[in-house]
């Protein structure tokens, strides 16, 4: 029993993407688009769907659209340079992190202060925001 043809449709699911993302994708340059025979539907190839799934993965690690053309550009076999692209991305998730916890630790502080303000003599959240 053979499988049937790659279809967008199918190459789609495979994947875990949409269609209008592989469409997307071919648009800016991330994946290829086959040719599309006379008598029918463009066929997809398995390493599409990898590259698909690649994509997905480093998406879900933080690295924008043009840093993953730059991952597929570098290949396997530029270790070192990945490394650095690697590494550059860390320093940025971990300065994302600090701001993020700083900014938990100041709605903390003021949500603190707004339930110390129990006659409600003006919002001290909405004071805080509203300081320049």
């Amino acid at each position: 029993m053979s499988e049937k043809p790659l279809t967008i449709n199918l190459t789609a699911k495979k994947a875990g993407v949409g269609v209008e993302t592989i469409r997307y994708y071919q648009r800016i340059g991330l994946i290829n688009k086959p040719e599309k025979p006379l008598s029918g539907y463009r066929v997809y190839s398995e390493e599409t769907v990898s590259r698909l799934r690649f994509i997905q993965r480093a998406k879900e690690l933080g690295f924008s659209l043009a840093e993953i053309s730059n991952l597929l550009a570098l290949g396997d076999g530029r270790c070192m340079e990945t490394k650095g692209l690697a590494v550059h991305k860390l320093e940025i998730i971990k300065s994302k992190i600090n701001d993020l916890q700083s900014m938990a630790s100041t709605l903390e502080k003021l949500i603190q202060s707004c339930e110390s303000n129990p006659d409600y003599q003006g919002c001290p959240i909405i004071k805080a925001i509203s300081k320049r």
